[in-house]
């Protein structure tokens, strides 16, 4: 039985699909909305300007928020929100585990080849290295 549910999200159209597919597959389960905040992905501002990488992080809640407010309309019932900081794949992992989740369900761009060697793949990652079942929606 599933009872909780891990959703890695950042608004974009896959992680709308994991979510729409979650609710529609169990609507009875506890959601909880992961959004990561990458700091390999904040930009030459951040190295660059001292004293900017709170002003980038700040900004980058603000994101998650209105994120998480997308989710709960698309949704249409509340959410559990959580924000990390890290690498996307390794701290979905390690929520997955120290929190309990039943079940981890993430979007994938389905990038095949050469664009997924040189970009990396976060879900495939998660599958690997996951402690409890991953669904992966494209």
């Amino acid at each position: 039985m599933v009872d909780r549910i891990l959703v890695p999200f950042d608004g974009t159209p896959q992680s709308e699909a994991a979510l729409r597919f979650v609710v529609s597959e169990w609507p009875d389960a506890d959601v909880t909305l992961l959004y990561v905040v990458d700091p390999v992905t904040s930009g030459f501002a951040q190295r660059a300007f001292p004293g900017s990488s709170e002003t980038w992080y700040e900004r980058a809640r603000e994101t998650a928020q209105e994120q998480f407010d997308a989710a709960r309309e698309l949704a249409g019932r509340p959410l559990d929100t959580r924000i990390e900081v890290g690498s996307p794949a390794r701290v979905a992992v390690e929520v997955a585990g120290e929190d309990r989740f039943d079940h981890v369900v993430l979007g994938s761009h389905g990038r095949e080849g050469v664009s997924r060697i040189l970009l990396g793949s976060v879900a495939e990652d998660v599958v690997r290295r996951s402690p409890v079942p991953v669904t992966v929606v494209r």
